[in-house]
């Protein structure tokens, strides 16, 4: 046993052993972004059962995601250990409450529902309020708040923390829904995921003999990400536990991003006064971040109550960069093209994310990216163009089109148009699904307002460039850069993070106004930053469409890091780059033919409207196409990861003779060149068909 204890330790750093060693009484661990929290309480649990401290069969850990608890099972048994009940919060009760069910009521175990939808929309009617999609999904986010927090309908109206949350209808209104949402769940025999929770409390609240077996089958708690916690979750801890303080909770107060759930990081922050004989221990080596990154995330965080000071334990690594862009479609196109050459070094599509604040913003990404012949994954977010809201605008717009009778310019047009979707010239104040869906539309508009300030153009043809953007980003996504939301990215990381949208009004968000609001979002830019292991790149855009008012300052959380010198070695922040329309933009891509500022990344490509007369030979483009499919299957990658069919047709116009007239085409560099262009050259001067052999 006494080799086995031994070798559970090994490779454990000072504190991670402290941890470790910790098995009797309360502990707890206050972790930072990449310090080793899940390897540190996986081996305090194997070295207690090792050491015959804990029982592993009493032994429960609890979590908030079937991923992580799957990582935690799966690290126990890799340490020889089997037994340990590895759960979520979830489905530790229910499994619970479906043990007692028979004790506890004469009827068959309840229904439990899928999805709140349908009883919302029932429980909005009774209380004569008109819902759509997105405000039935804030609602429901509404009630799991309400439950979470332990409150009922007519204790909302008295709650000095419910009236400090930003509802999505009036608080009385809220209140009718809330209880008719009650109202028809009890009278059919219904339980949701938050009942789960709430009816376990109460049987263990009112039943002692239940409580007792409880406590008699569970004698030692672990519990991760404890900032998370909310104050239902607490209760039933509490009611888990008994008189008994065997408790390990681990978390880090900077990186409680979920506060709009109901989390708390004060359960976190307090845990020691809760219990003043606590072990305490801070993991603060930061084994997933270089020096540079730590320095700048430190600067961002410091602020933070509870915040922690990384130490890298990783060895130097570029300067994280801060780059400002002249609009929207800049920062996509930047953002894009320094994501071609991260990939061209040799760095795989897989280690790279782009991190944004709101899900609006993947759109100018996705187009950017699949028109540099960049796969993408989405996490936590869907496509742009299978967004319901934005199926829907077009669906309407098509509609017009065909209907005719629009006569005025194209932005107004669309904006009249969407605003029977839910478009309104000033945005929602409020968060959640509204929102995302008003931002998703806004997108729309504002693409429509770019388009007809650029090339103009009717209704007819802006649906028709929405149709060829949406074909575009339906691209393969195997081995893809990794498209999140900030909060979506929270536990993973990856070698490259480019996060885009570093701006007042975006980063924090424009409706974040109280001084907790603030904070959070700060929270948020810093657990985005701390995702990068080796290259940290943040954008922001001066306006949001090309042309537009430059009203856009940089964040105020990076805006110390954003300044004119050079190099500031005490923050870890190198200079500031210059964005593409600095280095070598003197206005807008104009079209060789016409003269029309270009608008879509191909036509910029191509360097003329795609309503111009094309110029190419169709036997030299043929010839192309042919070559880069034989290359494609020789290399077994899709073929528009070695050119774009924009490209192609780029080549094919303009012709080539050298290297040099060959860098003058957007999407070729240097590593292109070394791949591709004496090849290229060759297929363009000699004019052969290639064998596909």
């Amino acid at each position: 046993m006494e080799n086995t204890a031994a070798r559970i330790l090994a490779g454990l750093d000072d504190e991670q052993r402290a941890v470790a060693e910790a098995v009797e009484g309360p502990v707890v661990v206050l972790a930072g972004a990449g310090t080793g929290k899940t390897r540190a309480i996986t081996h305090r649990i194997a070295y207690g059962v090792e050491t015959g401290a804990h029982d592993p069969r009493r032994s429960l850990a609890v979590t908030f995601t079937n991923r992580a608890a799957g990582e935690m099972r799966g690290r126990l048994r890799t340490l020889g250990v089997e037994g340990v009940q590895v759960r979520t919060f979830h489905a530790a009760a229910l499994r619970q409450l479906r043990y007692f069910w028979p004790r506890l009521s004469g009827n068959a175990f309840p229904e439990l529902i899928a999805s709140k939808s349908r009883l919302v929309v029932e429980a909005a009617r009774t209380a004569g309020l008109a819902t759509n999609s997105a405000l039935l999904r804030d609602l429901a986010s509404d009630i799991e708040w309400a439950k979470v927090s332990q409150l009922d309908a007519e204790g909302l109206l008295t709650s000095p923390v419910a009236a400090g949350r930003n509802w999505s209808v009036d608080l009385a209104q809220f209140a009718k829904v809330f209880s008719a949402y009650d109202e028809i769940k009890h009278d059919r025999g219904l339980l949701d995921f938050e009942d789960v929770l709430l009816v376990t409390v109460g049987a263990l609240t009112t039943r002692p003999d239940i409580a007792d077996e409880i406590q008699s089958a569970y004698r030692w708690f672990t519990v991760d990400e404890y900032q998370d916690v909310n104050p239902l979750q607490h209760r039933l801890l509490t009611l888990w536990r008994g008189d008994r303080d065997d408790l390990c909770v681990v978390g880090d107060a900077s990186q409680t991003i979920y506060s709009f759930t109901g989390a708390r990081s004060e359960y976190l922050r307090t845990f020691r006064t809760e219990f003043p004989d606590a072990t305490e221990v801070r993991l603060v080596r930061c084994y997933r971040c270089t020096p540079e990154i730590v320095s700048v995330a430190n600067s961002v965080i410091s602020a933070s109550p509870g915040a922690l000071a990384l130490v890298s334990q990783q060895p130097a690594g570029p300067e994280p960069t801060i780059e400002s862009c002249a609009d929207d479609p800049d920062e996509a196109m930047t953002v894009a093209n320094r994501i071609r050459a991260r990939i061209d070094s040799g760095i795989a599509p897989r280690d790279i994310a782009v991190l944004f604040r709101v899900n609006a913003q993947s759109a100018e990404l996705e187009t950017a990216l699949a028109d540099r012949g960049i796969p993408v994954v989405m996490r936590g977010v869907e496509r742009f163009f299978d967004r319901p809201e934005v199926r829907e605008g077009i669906t309407r717009l098509r509609g017009a089109a065909r209907a005719g009778g629009l006569t005025g310019p194209l932005a107004d047009d669309v904006a009249a148009i969407l605003t029977s979707a839910g478009w309104t010239p000033e945005a929602p104040r409020t968060s959640g699904a509204v929102r995302e869906r008003w931002e998703s539309l806004a997108a729309l508009v504002a693409l429509a307002s770019e388009i007809d300030a650029q090339v103009g153009g009717d209704l007819a043809a802006f649906i028709a460039e929405l149709d060829h953007r949406a074909e575009v980003q339906h691209a393969p996504t195997a081995d893809g850069v990794t498209l999140a939301s900030l909060h979506s990215a929270k536990g993973l990381e990856w070698d490259s993070v480019f996060l885009v949208g570093c701006s007042e009004g975006l980063l924090p968000l424009s409706y974040a106004e109280s001084p907790e609001a603030i904070e959070e979002e700060r929270r948020l830019c810093y657990v985005g930053m701390t995702r990068a292991k080796n290259l940290l790149h943040m954008t922001w855009s001066r306006s949001r469409t090309p042309g537009g008012r430059a009203s856009r300052s940089v964040s105020r959380f990076i805006a110390a890091l954003d300044d004119s010198a050079p190099e500031r070695s005490s923050t870890g922040v190198m200079s500031r780059g210059k964005s593409r329309g600095e280095r070598s933009r003197k206005g807008p891509a104009t079209c060789r033919i016409c003269g029309k500022g270009l608008v879509t990344a191909p036509e910029r490509t191509i360097g003329r409207c795609r309503t111009c007369p094309s110029t190419y030979d169709e036997d030299v483009l043929d010839n192309l196409r042919r070559w880069r499919l034989h290359l494609s299957r020789e290399k077994k990658v899709p073929a528009y990861v070695i050119f774009t069919d924009a490209t192609l047709v780029a080549l094919a116009e303009q012709m080539p003779t050298d290297e040099e007239s060959l860098m003058e085409i957007p999407g070729i560099g240097p590593s292109k060149i070394d791949q591709y262009g004496e090849a290229v050259l060759s297929v363009l001067e000699a004019g052969y068909p290639v064998d596909e052999g």
